[in-house]
């Protein structure tokens, strides 16, 4: 526990009580009702819903594996129950819908008026992009870059794949992009183009004049105040975290975040916490509250806020955790791709699934119990029922493999199937973002 001190301690009211420390518990539940647990799932989701959703996140991240469902339509899910998807691509995917994307914690989307809060780092990443180690990409596509922008200011809006150019070849897998993607991508990175949604899961570019008001980010806030602002943001949908935890959410330098803590602190936006078994100190948005309790039952994408930032979800929940998609098969010891099981205010354990949508079946293709914790196979089989509707499908299998594997079909009322070798095969797609941009 962290025992250093403050120079003023601020008094924190959680419940009408004055305390200046949590235990264990009583963070978990705070940080889950921050992000939008707890909550009776709507016999309906309505749009208003989803936005409201996405607002208190402030993000949902963008990843291209899709074996289960892909990762940006997991957290509502998980928060909110079954909704319509084509609802939530009609919000994210609309040349001038409320939700684009940008580099936020990854690529993510984010509500369009927060655009301007990443103004600053829109100028860090070209001048980033400008230091030797990185100059030849640069270099090498000045012209295609000129190219591109005449022919979107000709045209519109398009996808890299809608550009017929002779540069327009990829240079080998998973990074290998075309002079035309990477150029489309250092552009984007600079606020030079920016998303105008999606078509096929591909992202759409745009000058920022087509889709964006004149002016809009040009009046973006200072570097200092957008990110006093997004660390407060970050703040409020963690409910309470260290430094560390903070400055993960957006991806910001530990010092920036560090100024703006201090900040934030002496205007009684943050206060300081102890929290049992932390060892550093931590910070509690000022408008948080602990629930007396915590109820929920749900699955995490692996992008998921509570388990993204890996040493939070660890120290916080005690549960280890690294995505095996980039693991070669023999030496992957959950699975492909496993998703987090949440049960009240607890990771419990974990799931490999895939929907399988020729054959009509949600299939379970690991199931774990973590150890020292008491999975409720019962509702974990009413989660996946949920899932396995919300996804279409008909029915649930589960194979031999993993600790949890037989409670599960018993409460499913299944029988065990044989894990198969193809159950290890998948491969990631090639990848859509480069995460080593992701901090400046």
């Amino acid at each position: 526990m962290y025992v250093g001190r403050w120079a003023s301690v601020a008094l924190t009211r959680v419940e009408d009580m004055v305390r200046t420390t949590l235990s264990a518990a009583e963070s978990r539940r705070l940080a889950l009702a921050a992000q939008g647990f707890g909550r009776p799932p709507a016999d309906t989701v309505v749009t208003r819903s989803l936005s409201a959703g996405i607002n208190r996140l402030g993000l949902l991240q963008i990843d291209s594996v899709n074996v289960f469902e892909r990762s940006h339509y997991l957290p509502l899910f998980a928060r909110l129950g079954a909704y319509d998807r084509t609802a939530l691509d009609r919000l994210t995917f609309a040349k001038r819908g409320p939700y684009l994307e940008y580099w936020a914690h990854e690529a993510a989307f984010i509500p369009r008026d927060d655009l301007r809060l990443f103004r600053w780092k829109m100028d860090a990443m070209r001048e980033r992009d400008a230091a030797p180690v990185r100059i030849e990409h640069v270099t090498r596509t000045e012209s295609v870059r000129r190219e591109l922008h005449a022919m979107l200011r000709a045209e519109g809006p398009m996808p890299a794949s809608a550009v017929e150019h002779e540069s327009n070849v990829r240079r080998g897998p998973w990074w290998g992009w075309s002079d035309v993607k990477l150029g489309l991508e250092l552009m984007f990175r600079w606020g030079d183009v920016v998303s105008a949604g999606r078509s096929g899961f591909e992202r759409v570019y745009a000058l920022p004049s087509q889709v964006l008001p004149a002016g809009f980010l040009e009046t973006a806030p200072a570097r200092a105040d957008a990110i006093r602002e997004l660390v407060g943001r970050a703040s409020r949908a963690l409910g309470v975290g260290t430094r560390a935890d903070i400055a993960d959410y957006y991806r910001l330098r530990s010092d920036d975040t560090a100024a703006a803590i201090a900040e934030l602190q002496d205007a009684g936006e943050l206060l300081p916490v102890l929290v049992e078994g932390w060892r550093e100190q931590a910070w509690m948005h000022a408008d948080a509250r602990v629930p007396r309790t915590m109820t929920t039952s749900a699955v995490l994408s692996p992008f998921d806020p509570v388990v993204w930032f890996r040493r939070r979800a660890e120290r916080m929940y005690g549960f280890h955790y690294r995505i095996e998609i980039y693991t070669p098969a023999p030496k992957r010891v959950f699975g492909y791709y496993v998703l987090p099981v949440l049960q009240d205010d607890t990771l419990v354990g974990r799931v490999d699934l895939k929907s399988d949508r020729q054959r009509g079946v949600l299939r379970v293709r690991t199931a774990w119990q973590e150890d020292g914790a008491v999975l409720d196979a019962e509702r974990l089989a009413d989660t996946l029922r949920r899932a396995a509707a919300w996804q279409g499908l008909d029915g649930i299998e589960v194979t031999d493999r993993g600790t949890a594997a037989r409670a599960l079909a018993g409460a499913l009322g299944v029988p065990l199937v044989p894990h198969l070798a193809a159950d290890d095969a998948d491969a990631p797609e090639p990848a859509t973002t480069d995460a080593a941009d992701a901090t400046v």
